[in-house]
């Protein structure tokens, strides 16, 4: 066993045994791409998503210096191996290349040229008859032949270099190059190769900087997306065999829907939860949680808008294809939206091609960065959706009317002004600061209707609870009749503490073409 040349099982060994959630699905995947021009798969995912797991239970399946029966017999994979006479299984040399640690480790000597050095020493201490050779590709060539089989490739944290300064970029793409840039000798080389990382791949100008992967990203999962994360069923297994609320453990960690795979959690959250029973954002132990509040300083038309929209649980849609797969390359607002998604801090609708905050943990994460933001316009949203709830809570409905009809004017196109809907995304906008007190439910069954937007105060808040009902071409009057006769505060049923009923509504003045709009707030 060596370091970079066929690290063994250990890896995974101490992996199974903690707690341990069953993915060895993904194997199933890579084994369908063995020898095949589907060969190269690069893995995006977020920080603390399992990625260097998924890398260690690869080396322990593929390397052929360990016996790893009894880490995969038990597991689904194992069903394969029956079915297919354990073909792959501990059949390969592996090639395993922690980029992070390796960067660490390589002090002043360029990052390719330790890489070349390492791993080529380690071929020759385990293989004393081979030829090697000045060119890398040409040495692995040699090594495929001499011993009758080709390389597992398994470079995890692959982006590590991208996030450096540009000529340390350039030097070590042009070393995948020539790793995995002809086909052909791409094909001598490898079986199979599983690249992992935050970012897809490096794009180079048009193309793709190593364009023969097959990529697989937060903005488009595809098989693997079961993969990415836990699953809501690998979720309530865990909560039922650890005794943990399911309904915290969606609320706190939920909110990454994937297609196919449906409902994805982080796995890093989810496991520290089980483990200490106890909700709250372990996103901050997250370097990456450092630079949120950059991205979303950066001055590009309407960022600060859209992250407003965010906060308030407004859907934003965002373009992906510009950007550009590094942390520096920004052109618009689409591209900081897309790097946000890949960071797992904005989850993304694939059909609607929306993004959303998806869940508690990362609303608290935007909610400590924006106030750091320097901007003016960021800095004058949060203090008027501040005083916002300051005037909803003591009741200066007027105030509150005032507030909800300068945000309708200023975020609401003409064509959709007199939509209820627009209305509702109106009032998500202008309370955005809501989850420093509040939880936030839209629709609520309530008595003989649905309550449009209920804030109820989190554990230990001393707000009381908002009702809030919206209606066009309605007095407010009549919408607070509206939420007594279908009884609405029945959604909060239990909830001891104080409600007030908010009744907004705008009309359009008679005889002009302005809109106005009305509020009254009372005691439920």
């Amino acid at each position: 066993m060596g370091t970079y040349l066929n690290p063994g099982n250990h890896g995974f060994r101490g992996i199974r045994n903690d707690i341990y959630v069953d993915k060895s699905g993904l194997i199933h995947l890579i084994n369908g791409t063995i020898d095949t021009p589907r060969r190269l798969t690069c893995v995006s995912r977020p920080r603390r998503f399992g990625k260097s797991f998924a890398a260690q239970m690869l080396c322990a399946y593929y390397d052929k210096t360990c016996d790893s029966s009894e880490l995969f017999d038990d597991l689904e994979i194992a069903v394969d191996d029956m079915e297919n006479d354990r073909k792959y299984r501990n059949q390969f040399d592996v090639i395993y290349l922690d980029i992070t640690n390796i960067m660490g480790e390589s002090g002043d000597e360029e990052l390719p040229s330790f890489i070349r050095r390492k791993v080529t020493e380690e071929l020759f201490n385990a293989y004393p008859d081979l030829k090697t050779d000045e060119s890398f590709s040409t040495t692995l060539i040699n090594a495929a032949e001499l011993t009758g089989n080709k390389f597992i490739m398994i470079i995890d944290e692959w982006d590590a270099p991208i996030r450096e300064t540009p000529e340390v970029q350039k030097q070590y793409l042009a070393f995948l190059r020539t790793l995995f840039k002809s086909s052909g000798t791409t094909a001598r080389i490898f079986a199979a190769a599983y690249m992992t990382g935050i970012l897809p791949v490096k794009k180079d100008g048009s193309q793709s900087a190593i364009s023969d992967f097959q990529e697989y990203s937060m903005v488009c999962p595809m098989e693997f997306a079961e993969y990415a994360g836990f699953t809501e069923a690998d979720v309530q297994k865990l909560c039922a065999e650890y005794h943990r609320d399911f309904s915290l453990m969606k609320q706190w960690y939920d909110g990454y829907t994937l297609d196919p795979a449906g409902s994805v959690y982080n796995p890093n959250s989810v496991m520290k939860a089980i483990r200490s029973n106890k909700f709250y954002s372990y996103w901050t132990e997250s370097s990456a949680a450092k630079n949120l509040m950059g991205y979303i300083s950066l001055d590009f038309d309407g960022l600060s808008a859209a992250i407003a929209k965010l906060l308030g649980g407004i859907d934003v849609p965002v373009d992906t294809s510009g950007f550009s797969n590094d942390l520096i390359t920004f052109q618009n607002q689409d591209d900081v939206l897309t790097l946000l998604i890949h960071l797992g801090y904005l989850a993304y609708d694939e059909e609607s091609k929306q993004v959303h905050i998806p869940n508690e943990e990362i609303r608290l994460e935007f909610a400590r960065a924006i106030r750091e933001v320097k901007r003016d316009d960021t800095i004058r949203r949060i203090r008027e959706s501040e005083q916002l709830i300051f005037d909803t809570v003591h009741k200066n409905a007027e105030a509150v009317a005032a507030q909800i009809q300068k945000i309708h004017a200023e975020e609401t196109a003409i064509l959709y002004y007199n939509d209820e809907q627009a209305l509702r995304s109106v009032v998500k906008l202008a309370y955005f600061s809501y989850k420093d007190h509040y939880l936030k439910f839209e629709e609520l069954p309530a008595g003989d209707g649905y309550a449009d937007i209920v804030y109820f105060p989190k554990k230990g808040s001393p707000m009381p609870a908002l009702v809030i009902e919206l209606k066009w071409n309605q007095s407010a009057k009549g919408v607070i009749e509206q939420i007594r006769e279908r009884r609405y505060p029945a959604a909060l049923e239990g909830y001891g503490g104080r409600i007030l009923l908010v009744g907004i509504s705008y009309e359009k003045e008679a005889g002009k073409d302005k809109h106005r709009h009305t509020c009254i707030i009372e005691d439920a």
